[in-house]
């Protein structure tokens, strides 16, 4: 499953940062490697995370080795806790050589909400740490490294979850309706489906709603959840009627709840 990146993805972000940082350190010493970029990929792995692959041409055009060439990728939160990390490695390039790489990055959403939950509903920013190191004829180190900071976007930022309304269905259910609007901010569609399990102030379960969702990224969603009730555990209608919602989110990416949100 491939991710459209509408702007510069994260991946090609943080290489030509660190390759201004690397041909900047190491401008004399490296003049005869070039490198050459692809184009970023993204894609889910067999375990549903998330991952982004750079291939990284390297062409020797000095007359000796290049020996341990590594470049490692850290993400962390602004608490400095790491969420992700990415090393690739290549022993040696011979003079005139030139060898193609690949450096992944791996993204377990479901870790990063497990930790905080404000990644899903609120934009942030995330530290990314790049170093890169060879050893020019194998024997003198060659080191750069760089720090910067990266927007992260809220798949469901400013969420929010209506007041239900009601309407008479028979002789002995109401139907719900609930509305429901968020933006999507981050860099990949969410697609899914969204549950509601309805509970009045005596925390009686009255009923369940779901609806399937598909937003682009850096869109913005307005839907609604039908779902039906017993007038048993239901209100009279002209009353105020109180309780909560356990909201739960199912995604290829990702699956997060019950998140509790109050209503009436």
């Amino acid at each position: 499953m491939n991710i459209p990146i509408k702007m510069i993805g994260i991946a090609t972000t943080i290489f030509w940062v660190f390759l201004i940082a690397f041909s900047v350190s190491a401008a004399f010493s490296a003049k005869d490697i070039q490198f050459n970029f692809g184009d970023p990929q993204t894609g889910m792995t067999a375990d549903n995370e998330l991952f982004f692959s750079l291939s990284i041409a390297i062409a020797n055009r000095g007359f000796y080795s290049i020996g341990d060439f590594n470049v490692t990728s850290k993400a962390s939160d602004m608490n400095g806790n790491e969420i992700a990390r990415g090393t690739s490695f290549v022993s040696i390039i011979r003079p005139g050589e030139e060898i193609t790489m690949f450096h992944n990055i791996t993204l377990d959403i479901n870790e990063m909400l497990q930790g905080d939950r404000n990644y899903l509903f609120n934009d942030t920013d995330l530290r990314i740490h790049e170093a890169v190191g060879l050893s020019l004829a194998t024997i003198i180190p060659v080191q750069a490294s760089g720090n910067f900071t990266l927007s992260w976007g809220a798949p469901l930022y400013n969420f929010v979850l209506g007041n239900p309304t009601y309407s008479p269905y028979n002789a002995t259910h109401f139907r719900v309706n609930v509305p429901i609007s968020f933006e999507n901010h981050a860099f990949f569609d969410l697609t899914g489906s969204l549950q509601l399990r309805m509970y009045n102030d005596r925390n009686t379960r009255m009923g369940d709603g779901q609806t399937n969702i598909e937003t682009a990224q850096h869109t913005g969603y307005n839907g609604n959840i039908e779902f039906y009730i017993s007038i048993v555990n239901a209100i009279t209608p002209g009353t105020s009627p109180k309780g909560h919602f356990d909201v739960y989110l199912f995604s290829p990416l990702f699956n997060y709840g019950p998140w509790v949100i109050p209503y009436g």
